[in-house]
């Protein structure tokens, strides 16, 4: 009996929405002169595909000049906006959003009371599995916990060489369920073995939602509040998903497009994701804020941060690396969505939890940090905060250990790998294979006497 066989008429019909809402006219692949690229020499992306999953805009044009704008993201041609205004604090949106991103409509009442339903079977792992796999190697590195988790769990599907694509929403449905388990699970078994704390493996409760699930699982009491709750589902839906030329998303299709199985193309999407010039960038803005918090005696001190600022961005201070962490992003030039619409939610926990102050040195550093880089670096079209800037002082509001960061950010965006691997399954049948220009000049080969 297969192991999805619980949610095996739901995925039938959920694979016949997907083929039907992914499908893409062949004709515009050659209409829009894909090739599969990376960047040129301007940094710009080489259009390496075509998507209807999501959209970034940063320029537009203006009386014919390519000007920058204020961000936009879009989810199947919604503003992200827009999803949350109309979630309004009455709902959780991290089911109804994936619903939106993996089948490419926003759900009928109905339909996210099934797919709810289906997420909820499958929030479960193989007898042993937390024992054999998961306490058994525990490791500080949770992202590398968690991709080991992925692979083992092939183990335990008689389906994983199936490749219809029924079976590879089966899959992709179950990884979207359990992630929050193995990450919470691994991390418990880090903090009990190698840490000398405490082991809690809290179940997920079939009523509440993914981010109540996670915090409950991650808590000793497993109590939250139902603000927490809803900024961590904020930050989950804001993470979601960021075009198909982002590191790991692209790993996602490349992986795909090879034939590879849905595990393996899920770690392979995890161990770029690990990557702290991707999914560890929060981390970073953490460790810089507690270094300017102990090199500035005043946090309201503004000329003093501004100073300290600038030594950083001159490479004196910090890391000496030059970089203001959390500000500016490779696509968004004069604001990122994400970082403006996850504001207000940050200060609303801030209030609650009584970390105003905490809250208005953020503020003080948003607002300084632009002017120095454009000072220091002569750069005037605008450098912005992006998502990564408040995403960790969220997480450290919300307890959640530093650990555990990136993972989150895994337990949302897997969300987003299931709907471009879907995408790439019903409409390219061809392996992605990027070409290097060699310059490489022929040599005389000399025996190994002749050799000085």
């Amino acid at each position: 009996m297969s192991e999805y066989a619980a949610i095996e008429k739901e995925a039938e019909i959920f694979t016949g929405i997907c083929s039907r809402n992914d499908a893409i006219d062949p004709a515009l692949f050659d209409r829009y002169g894909v090739k599969r690229g990376l960047r040129d020499k301007d940094g710009n992306g080489v259009i390496a595909g075509i998507t209807n999953i999501s959209r970034i805009d940063a320029f537009e044009m203006r009386d014919g000049v390519k000007t920058p704008c204020e961000g936009k993201l879009w989810y199947r041609g919604y503003n992200v906006y827009d999803l949350i205004r109309g979630l309004r604090g009455k709902r959780y949106g991290f089911e109804e959003i994936a619903y939106l991103l993996l089948l490419g409509d926003l759900p009928t009442r109905d339909q996210l009371n099934t797919f709810t339903d289906c997420l909820t079977k499958c929030r479960d792992l193989p007898s042993n599995f937390v024992r054999d796999v998961i306490m058994k190697a525990p490791s500080k590195d949770l992202m590398n916990s968690l991709t080991r988790s992925v692979l083992t769990l092939a183990s335990y599907d008689d389906s994983v060489g199936d490749n219809s694509l029924q079976t590879q929403m089966e899959q992709c449905i179950k990884l979207i369920s359990v992630f929050p388990m193995l990450a919470v699970y691994g991390y418990h078994a880090y903090n009990y073995y190698l840490n000398d704390g405490s082991m809690y493996i809290h179940r997920p409760q079939p009523e509440l939602s993914t981010a109540e699930n996670l915090l409950q699982m991650l808590r000793p009491d497993q109590q939250y509040t139902p603000l927490e709750a809803h900024v961590l589902d904020i930050a989950l839906l804001l993470h979601m998903e960021h075009g198909g030329g982002n590191n790991s998303t692209f790993t996602t299709r490349v992986v795909t497009s090879s034939g590879a199985d849905t595990y393996s193309v899920m770690a392979a999407a995890l161990s770029s994701l690990k990557g702290p010039k991707h999914g560890g960038a929060n981390i970073k803005v953490m460790e810089m804020m507690e270094d300017i918090r102990a090199h500035v005696k005043d946090p309201a001190d503004e000329d003093e941060i501004r100073a300290y600022l600038g030594k950083i961005v001159d490479k004196e201070a910090f890391d000496c690396k030059g970089l203001i962490y959390g500000m500016g992003h490779a696509v968004y030039s004069l604001s990122d969505p994400r970082a403006v619409v996850f504001k207000s939610f940050v200060q609303q926990l801030a209030m609650a939890k009584g970390r105003k102050e905490d809250f208005d040195f953020y503020n003080s550093i948003e607002r300084l940090a632009p002017q120095i880089i454009a000072e220091k670096r002569h750069i005037y079209k605008g450098v912005s905060t992006n998502v990564d800037f408040y995403s960790g002082f969220v997480y450290n509001m919300l307890g959640i250990p530093v650990e555990l960061y990136t993972p989150i950010f895994a337990i949302a965006r897997v969300v987003g790998w299931s709907a471009h691997r879907m995408e790439e399954l019903v409409n390219v049948d061809k392996i992605i294979r990027p070409a290097y220009r060699s310059i490489m000049e022929p040599r005389e080969y000399k025996p190994i006497e002749e050799r000085g």
